[in-house]
């Protein structure tokens, strides 16, 4: 087996609530609440949920892009979370992060060549001539040309500017890459063109990804092992085959139900969830789904079910498998 590359204890991050004159804390959104995974070398681990659900958070608390409130990050056994400025700018070569929206995360401002050339300036790699290289050869290994190197981002389609994303994340070679919903934005044509991308560079460079996304024929298509988040917290995880033949956790049959089937005859049972997501602000005490459980026992009103292996690596977190 891969040896683990990237482990992630008890992570927590909690938005504080401020309100009246002096803009006191009043409450706290529980944006990440307690969450522990591993992700072994040069797999793609997916993370999957409503909108709220703390996939984007959790992949940014994990680069802390945002502090974290409490928990530890260890990447090659080293605690991110407890790593000073210096030592966590010497880190991002090895953890880098392609965004949702690929034009709000290009400078405008900025040719290709600028934005691409950055984090080689940032990290001390090359010289100029070496640099321009290194371009070059960057927006080939991602399906575009070396001329391109002179526009401005305004000047590319949607796909192309997530292909410069790509390759700004990939200029300084890292070991992992957190993709946080990175084909959402575009058409599905397009979608394939991406995902078929990130698969070929996960083979070329030996790559690990935290794959975040909503949709969940995307996350099979593309990810080893899937982790299903609900209200902050991760919900289940397994195996990706295992997760979409046999769903544990009565929230990943409610979701996996509602995945569209390519064949119009095909009849599907869905099963429609009642009432809705409740806030973060104010999250159910117990078992944060048993609001919307039909499954629903006294237990999970009053205690939160441990995240536990039920076998083969299956992990899930509800008192239907204690």
């Amino acid at each position: 087996m891969a040896q683990e590359l990237l482990e992630v204890k008890n992570l927590k991050k909690y938005f504080p609530i401020k309100g009246g004159i002096l803009g006191k804390e009043i409450g706290q959104v529980k944006a990440v609440d307690d969450v522990s995974f591993t992700v072994r070398k040069g797999e793609t681990l997916g993370l999957v949920g409503e909108s709220g659900c703390g996939k984007s958070t959790t992949g940014r608390s994990i680069l802390r892009l945002i502090e974290p409130t409490a928990g530890q990050v260890l990447f090659d056994g080293k605690d991110v979370t407890a790593m000073s400025k210096e030592e966590l700018r010497r880190m991002r070569r090895d953890m880098q992060i392609v965004f949702q929206d690929p034009f709000a995360s290009l400078n405008p401002r900025h040719t290709v060549e600028k934005i691409l050339e950055e984090p080689l300036i940032v990290h001390g790699m090359g010289n100029a001539q070496e640099r321009k290289k290194r371009v070059a050869h960057l927006l080939e290994v991602v399906g575009l040309s070396a001329y391109h190197a002179k526009r401005y981002p305004h000047q590319f389609s949607g796909g192309q500017r997530q292909r410069i994303g790509i390759a700004r994340a990939l200029a300084v070679n890292p070991k992992l890459i957190v993709a946080d919903e990175p084909v959402s934005a575009l058409d599905v044509s397009i979608q394939s063109q991406v995902l078929n991308l990130l698969q070929d560079l996960q083979k070329e460079f030996d790559l690990t990804y935290i794959f975040i996304a909503h949709d969940l024929s995307v996350v099979k298509h593309i990810c080893d092992r899937v982790g299903v988040m609900y209200l902050g917290r991760v919900v289940e995880l397994a195996e990706k085959n295992q997760l979409y033949a046999s769903p544990k956790h009565p929230y990943t049959q409610a979701l996996l139900s509602a995945v569209p089937l390519p064949d119009p005859e095909a009849k599907i049972e869905r099963i429609i969830l009642q009432g809705d997501v409740p806030s973060p602000a104010n999250a159910p005490k117990g078992c944060a789904f048993h609001t919307r459980c039909s499954a629903v026992m006294d237990i999970c009103k009053t205690e939160r079910p441990p995240f536990r292996d039920g076998g083969q690596g299956h992990f899930v977190s509800c008192h239907l498998y204690n």
